[in-house]
């Protein structure tokens, strides 16, 4: 079933987004070659319960960790460990959602670290590209196809490839909810999108073959050639002419200055 929110609801989803993307923002600072994904997890985590928010990936289905922690090959669910050390040249996707007042937030975005290739730099670009393109069809009277296509041929054109074990879903009170948003579809298919679903916009895109493998720890998802991912996640209310993005970037770009894609 997908819920339609009230305005009311939809401030307090944004004001969960507001947390979790300074969250990110105070996660940025600390990365750099050197430090371990653990560590990452204890800033988020602090940071979090320190405002009054509950982080609500630890302990979902078993989790155990506030972050998701995805390094090169990864795509998603890395579990933050204090043996994963961060090395210049890397990139880690950083995951998480937090829960306050009775409404999740949820978001994501792929840090350089370091000194990072010109190819690996492009895929960053392309993602993030991906992501904000199909934020553009998440508007009352489009279909989730329209985002789904959107994302798919716009990361297919760039001689990338789209995951599709794993997609974005609708958010709220649950932290996911109806409809399912994948990254890959048809213009025109799929559920009509209408004016207060909030939806978690999230392309996984693939530098090379889109195969995926479950680690042994039953959560991380890698590549299977081992070539590099990104992700970058949204959550964002559907509105009349314009989606309005809850969660941000803004405050990892007032960390990263010129270092921000």
């Amino acid at each position: 079933m997908i819920f339609l929110k009230t305005d009311e609801e939809i401030e307090l989803l944004r004001e969960s987004n507001l947390i979790l993307g300074k969250a990110l923002a105070e996660v940025a600072k600390a990365i750099v070659p050197g430090v371990t994904t653990a560590q990452l997890d204890k800033i988020a985590e602090e940071y979090i319960r320190d405002n009054g928010a509950i982080p609500s990936c630890k302990g979902y289905e078993g989790y155990p960790a506030t972050l998701c922690t995805s390094v090169n090959e990864q795509v998603v669910h890395g579990i933050p460990s204090d043996k994963v050390y961060l090395k210049d040249g890397d990139i880690i996707s950083v995951d998480t959602c937090v829960l306050k007042n009775g409404f999740h937030g949820d978001s994501a975005y792929t840090f350089p670290v370091g000194e990072v290739s010109d190819d690996v730099m492009t895929l960053l670009r392309t993602t993030k590209q991906c992501l904000y393109l199909g934020i553009e069809q998440a508007v009352t009277g489009k279909r989730i196809g329209d985002i789904a296509a959107t994302i798919q041929i716009t990361a297919e054109k760039a001689g990338y490839q789209v995951v599709r074990e794993f997609i974005g879903h609708g958010i709220g009170r649950d932290m996911h909810e109806d409809p399912e948003v994948p990254n890959y579809g048809r213009r025109g298919n799929g559920v009509v999108l209408k004016s207060g679903m909030v939806i978690a916009i999230e392309p996984m895109i693939m530098s090379g073959r889109r195969n995926i493998i479950i680690e042994n720890d039953g959560w991380t998802a890698r590549a299977a050639d081992r070539k590099p991912a990104a992700h970058y996640e949204l959550s964002v209310a559907v509105r009349n002419g314009k989606a309005d993005i809850l969660s941000t970037f803004d405050y990892i770009k007032e960390v990263l200055g010129e270092r921000y894609i």
